[in-house]
């Protein structure tokens, strides 16, 4: 059986996205494809999703962008993250493991509900 794409939780993408540009300055397409390599092909971030996210964090100031260059010569924008960016992806990533390792839980359980 062939394994599918998932999609994403709510609010999971923006700090996908966070992570992604934590790295130094990068383009969309290099988010996307991040993201997709990292994964195993399991997340697929369309440009649908992924341009609305990167507008909505910069208007809420986590991230900033600069026009740039491309590796293929092409005009494109560079994310980087601000200050109150990092202290959101810590925020975001500390909430995601405690979800993770609660759903853990659940999955472990040997015992059933009474």
């Amino acid at each position: 059986m062939a394994e599918r794409s998932v999609d994403l939780f709510q609010g999971t993408l923006d700090m996908l996205i966070l992570k992604a540009v934590s790295w130094g300055p990068v383009h969309g397409y290099s988010v996307a494809k991040w993201l997709q390599d990292t994964t195993n092909d399991v997340l697929k971030v369309e440009e649908g999703s992924l341009y609305p996210a990167l507008h909505r964090m910069e208007a809420r100031d986590w991230i900033v962008a600069e026009w740039g260059v491309s590796e293929n010569n092409r005009r494109a924008k560079f994310y980087k993250l601000t200050p109150n960016g990092r202290k959101q992806l810590r925020a975001q990533a500390s909430t995601w493991a405690r979800f993770a390792d609660a759903v853990g839980l659940v999955l472990g359980a040997s015992t059933q509900p009474a």
